[in-house]
């Protein structure tokens, strides 16, 4: 089964609502591990809209699986991010107006500069993964960058699963696998995430050799209804159904 990496970024979102200490999305990242989730994902977003600079770092130091830093491919987050040494920096797309993260990294266009960055961060040893749409021309200049780790974005196979007619998530799952098996052929290890929740997970779940599921607001959806404990762990459970 893939690995599940909880995206806690939803915690600070209701704790800035109100700007005030609670609810801790530190905390909630331990009761996420102890409740076995293989790893925990932020986006360190440049408005700083839910998580800021000392939740990482409180993060980097208590964290015991693994840590996983999403950010633009930015001078400002770069110098961030050597400073804190996360085990894995997932590189992302971002506009201030979006409400979240919107489509993949373009990695075509943009390959000098996120090379750039991958081979800053590799560097010092951090494992680095772009965020792409599952196209063949990203995936080829993923490969370029000297990226270990892509993540394919699972977006547009969410919403035809949950809000589309026909067979259109269909279309979009075969999409991912093939995408997913050609990545892994290029030398690539692959993550998949965006939008995938307790209904859609498990197709996307059946695809041979993903790496990990970053999985945010759904958990912390249910999180808020049955506890982090209950929900990362029913989350789980419906990944091991399909080893």
């Amino acid at each position: 089964m893939p690995k599940l990496g909880v995206n806690i970024d939803h915690v600070a979102t209701i704790r800035e609502a109100r700007k005030v200490r609670e609810p801790d999305p530190i905390a909630a990242a331990t009761i996420c591990e102890l409740a076995g989730a293989h790893g925990i994902t932020v986006h360190l977003r440049e408005d700083r809209r839910h998580m800021q600079e000392r939740d990482v770092r409180l993060l980097r130091q208590t964290v015991t699986t693994h840590l996983n830093l999403e950010m633009a491919a930015t001078p400002e987050m770069l110098q961030f991010a050597i400073d804190v040494l996360p085990d894995m920096v997932t590189l992302v797309p971002e506009k201030r107006e979006e409400l979240t993260t919107e489509g993949g990294l373009d990695v075509v266009a943009r390959s000098e500069d996120i090379t750039k960055v991958v081979s800053s961060l590799r560097k010092h040893d951090v494992a680095v993964s772009l965020f792409i749409d599952p196209d063949l021309h990203q995936i080829k200049a993923a490969v370029r960058t000297g990226a270990s780790f892509i993540e394919l974005h699972t977006g547009s196979y969410a919403s035809a699963y949950d809000f589309g007619e026909g067979n259109e998530w269909e279309e979009e799952l075969v999409k991912l696998d093939n995408m997913a098996q050609v990545a892994q052929r290029s030398g690539l290890l692959v993550n998949a995430g965006h939008g995938l929740n307790y209904r859609n997970v498990g197709p996307v779940a059946e695809i041979k050799g993903l790496w990990e599921l970053n999985i945010g607001h759904a958990i912390v959806g249910r999180a808020v209804l049955v506890g982090f404990d209950r929900a990362v762990r029913d989350m789980l459970d419906l990944l091991r159904e399909k080893r």
